[in-house]
């Protein structure tokens, strides 16, 4: 019961993390990718045009992925890297708390994080390979 339990309110964060993620990511999609482009360049982040594609895929694809919950490792480490550089880039002078602080940013990449390595049995992964790995035959002690 406990179990099942843990992977409902994983599954629930999952869906809640990348639906937040979802809408940041969709309203990238709709500034295009000069658009994005335009934008990381004027915060002064490196590579601003390979910067724009990974945070469009990232927050797009990648959320839909995470609420699936597939690739949940490595969607958990790409969210969190994207959050930290919005803290670092965007979001860092306003502080903590506040308007344009990073608090949100900062709960949302450690919860994609947790997630992502947590994800839970309501998981494509766990579909995939969980149960592969739970299948597999006990060694024979000679």
């Amino acid at each position: 019961m406990f179990g099942q339990l843990k992977d409902v309110t994983a599954l629930l964060g999952r869906i809640a993390v990348g639906v937040v993620f979802l809408a940041h990511g969709l309203q990238k999609w709709d500034m295009g990718l000069g658009g994005v482009t335009d934008m990381v360049n004027g915060m002064g982040i490196p590579l601003p045009t390979l910067t724009a594609l990974f945070l469009m895929v990232i927050e797009t694809a990648g959320a839909v992925a995470f609420i699936a919950g597939a690739a949940l490792p490595l969607l958990g480490v790409l969210f969190a890297v994207d959050m930290i550089g919005a803290i670092f880039f965007v979001h860092l002078d306003a502080g903590l708390t506040g308007q344009g602080g990073y608090e949100l940013v900062l709960i949302l990449g450690a919860a994609a994080l947790a997630l992502g390595f947590n994800g839970g049995r309501f998981s494509l992964d766990h579909v995939v390979i969980g149960r592969r790995r739970t299948r597999q035959p006990e060694p024979q002690n000679a």
